[in-house]
């Protein structure tokens, strides 16, 4: 059955429909929910299947009976609709004006117009996106990356050496007893503890930037059994409201003092904390991997700010439902997140929780998509395509990857093609683009690697005995007992 529809073009890249529903077809529809009724009813005094109509219509009202035939109307024509016209449609067809209206104008035996509209795929219009002319900052491989990597695994396989003739000083690892009170303006209150602001044998690493500012500074230089009083201040952006910026009195009595005595950077010691068997060969794959890493950092921030410029140029209009689907994905995948690390994300997120991050990540849910239906109209201008092999290709070392889970082999390939097709999209652009690279922090600040999303160290393939968690750093079975604070006083500098 061929439907008289109208199309309007509205704002937001939606679509507007006017369905037209012949005469024949409104009188049926209502006529088939009367049958329905008639046999469903049940009304006093009848036996059902045995009332008769114009009593039905009575005891129901008819615009109860025209709302069921609007609905089914609306159900059987609305989709078919959008199927006639060839609506690249991106969500469900909604009804589109006030129904308490439509069911007064509603009359069964004459025409009907069913007013509706739907999200459609956006209409990109591209601006420049050849010939662009910007500048990425270029990340240099740093020698001293190499040497500050083994430096930090030497430090994870030191031996603790107890340490009696001096005070205590910096990279050395004590132990102490500590407790806190909040500092008041009145001398005649009561001393107010610090939450979790009090510990035995704590054990502390004397290191830049461990604690609250001030606290390792201050155990620096104490002796064995000397206690010391401390008066510092919490950070105005500390992590708990109840301690920003409030002031605080520690007092510190130091137990134990630890010296590391580090290994040798031998064949040894490659062998103890990598697959290599010489130090050579250990350095070689550093250099490479950090050299890999900076490369692929620079490309990463090339390929950013060509984005960034076709993205600014582009005028688009995103459809809510594909906003809505983008924010969908990003929450989800913060809930896997979370639920790794060992979080009930069912406990932790309540709909306030969830509702705050869907907001927060709506800015990211837009940009992610303009980049992306950017790259997809490029491809389309410029006949950028993956290749079949190029697509089995990657398929085979995705299924490697994730030997022994369930895999969608369709999923797996629309999403091995669609990082194919952004790839190739992305180097095309490269290399129809004059890219000037500048140093690292010229355009945006110098983040550290981990910041940057990257490995701080590289995958050693670490044994897990050798792991800082189970292995004592002191080469002794067992450490000295330690009683945490239950709320950390004292953590890591936010």
């Amino acid at each position: 059955m061929i439907m008289k529809v109208t199309q309007e073009k509205l704002p937001d890249s939606q679509v507007g429909l006017d369905i037209e529903i012949s005469s024949e077809v409104s009188k049926s529809a209502y006529e088939k929910v009367v049958r329905q009724y008639a046999q469903t009813a049940n009304i006093p005094g009848f036996r059902r299947g045995k009332v008769p109509r114009t009593v039905l219509i009575q005891r129901l009202g008819v615009n109860r009976i025209k709302a069921a035939a609007l609905d089914s109307l609306m159900q059987d024509h609305l989709p078919k609709a959008i199927e006639q016209e060839d609506i690249p449609a991106v969500g469900e067809i909604e009804f589109r004006g006030n129904i308490d209206e439509l069911i007064e104008q509603y009359q069964p035996g004459e025409p009907l117009v069913i007013r509706a509209k739907v999200d459609v795929e956006p209409e990109v219009q591209l601006g420049q996106y050849q010939d662009l002319k910007v500048q990425a900052e270029e990340v240099k491989y740093d020698p001293a990356q190499v040497d500050e990597m083994l430096k930090q695994e030497q430090v994870k396989q030191a031996t603790l050496i107890p340490v009696e003739d001096r005070g205590a000083q910096e990279g050395d690892v004590v132990f102490v007893d500590f407790a806190g009170q909040f500092v008041s303006d009145d001398p005649e209150a009561e001393p107010e503890e610090v939450p979790g602001g009090a510990a035995e044998n704590f054990r502390v690493e004397l290191e830049p930037g461990q604690f609250i500012p001030g606290f390792t500074e201050g155990i620096v230089g104490m002796e064995l059994g000397e206690t010391k009083k401390l008066e510092l201040q919490f950070p105005e952006d500390y992590s708990s409201e109840e301690m920003a910026g409030r002031g605080v009195k520690f007092s510190i009595t130091l137990n134990e003092i630890k010296e590391r005595e580090l290994p040798e950077l031998d064949d040894e010691f490659a062998e103890e904390i990598s697959e290599f068997k010489t130090i050579a060969e250990l350095r070689e794959f550093l250099e490479k991997d950090y050299q890999e890493k900076a490369e692929t950092r620079t490309t990463d921030n090339k390929h950013t700010v060509l984005l960034q410029a076709v993205v600014e140029a582009m005028t688009l209009e995103l459809p809510e439902t594909m906003i809505r689907q983008e924010i969908d994905q990003i929450v989800t995948q913060q809930a896997i997140q979370l639920s790794e690390m060992g979080i009930d994300v069912k406990r932790m997120l309540s709909p306030e929780i969830i509702s705050g991050m869907r907001a927060e990540a709506k800015p990211k849910a837009v940009e992610r998509l303009k980049q992306s239906l950017a790259l997809k109209e490029i491809a389309r201008r410029e006949n950028i395509a993956a290749e079949e092999s190029e697509i089995q290709e990657e398929e085979a070392k995705a299924l490697k990857m994730l030997e022994g889970q369930a895999i969608d082999p369709q999923r797996l390939r629309s999403y091995v093609t669609e990082d194919l097709l952004k790839k190739k999209t992305l180097t095309w652009l490269e290399d129809n683009s004059t890219i000037e690279l500048v140093p690292e922090g010229t355009l945006t600040p110098i983040k550290s690697e981990d910041e940057a999303g990257e490995l701080v160290e590289p995958n050693l393939d670490l044994d897990a005995e050798k792991d800082e968690s189970t292995q004592p750093l002191t080469g002794e079975t067992v450490e000295p007992e330690t009683d945490q604070p239950s709320s950390s006083a004292v953590p890591e500098e936010e």
